[in-house]
């Protein structure tokens, strides 16, 4: 009987009514009178803080707000993380292609069928529809192929036949900074390039080696004959690694960067190309 008359009386607590009055300090009129309970007192400040609360959580889910937040990232982190995702995954592909190419052409200059090939063709294409028809020029560009070694990476392998330079891959001797330029009218005939000291130099193309030897004015030379009456010199050398005679291939090295001779202000390669006994600029072919 106790608990329920204290129980009893809780309840009644709660709803007991309430009057707020509030009045004007000099005139004491009333100005506002509120019939309150308990138990709407904490209706109001639950609703009330309930509200607050949904109307911060909305702020901060739909406005730049959020990004006040510290470890929330914004709008240009976000627009950031998916492009280079974007990007990642275009560039495992074009990485994946460059694979299947290099492959490819290896197989295709190893006289091999290429295991794999990148199908690129309009799937929108039906393709046993297609007509094919041989054109005049297609059986005269075949004829000619068929003609000649489809596999040969050499200058000239027919010596009758005239190579364009412009076929030829030229090889650089040494890396590094042009100092003096190809210029035949004050009859410097080739290219002076300053490199690191005791610096490697290479052989442009393969060829045979007509002279190596030791002269006043440019110390160390070696010149190499290649195919297509092309001759290379290199001058100013510290040491030569190869003798007249000895055949060499593009890339070789052939000699050490050096300062030899009396027309040289320091260590560097003085480079040389000829081409039917005309000096070329071998800044045209070759980038150092």
């Amino acid at each position: 009987m106790e608990e329920k008359k204290e129980k009893t009386s809780f309840w009644e607590k709660i709803k007991n009514k309430y009057r707020l009055s509030i009045y004007r300090d000099e005139t004491y009129e009333e100005v506002l009178n509120i019939k309150l309970t308990r138990l709407n007192v904490v209706i109001l400040v639950g609703t009330g803080t309930l509200l607050f609360l949904l109307i911060v959580i909305s702020i901060i889910a739909y406005t730049p707000v959020r990004e006040l937040i510290p470890g929330y990232p914004d709008q240009g982190t976000v627009r950031n993380i998916y492009l280079n995702n974007y990007r990642l995954d275009s560039l495992e592909d074009e990485i994946a292609k460059r694979d299947v190419y290099f492959e490819n052409l290896r197989s295709i200059i190893s006289g091999e069928k290429p295991p794999e090939y990148l199908n690129d063709s309009d799937t929108s294409i039906v393709q046993s529809t297609l007509v094919f028809d041989r054109s005049r020029e297609d059986s005269l560009l075949q004829n000619m192929l068929s003609s000649s070694d489809q596999y040969s990476l050499s200058l000239m392998e027919n010596k009758s036949q005239t190579t364009s330079l412009s076929n030829v891959l030229f090889f650089p001797p040494v890396k590094g900074i042009v100092t003096n330029p190809f210029d035949s009218r004050e009859e410097h005939y080739g290219t002076d390039i300053v490199s690191s000291t005791d610096d490697v130099v290479k052989a442009t193309l393969g060829g045979t080696v007509v002279m190596a030897n030791w002269t006043l004015e440019t110390g160390y030379v070696i010149e190499i004959q290649h195919q297509n009456n092309l001759l290379s010199s290199y001058k100013h050398n510290s040491a030569l690694l190869k003798h007249v005679g000895d055949r060499v291939k593009a890339g070789e090295v052939i000699a050490i960067l050096g300062n030899s001779g009396e027309l040289t202000t320091g260590p560097h390669l003085h480079f040389e190309l000829w081409y039917n006994g005309a000096p070329l600029d071998p800044e045209d072919y070759i980038t150092f």
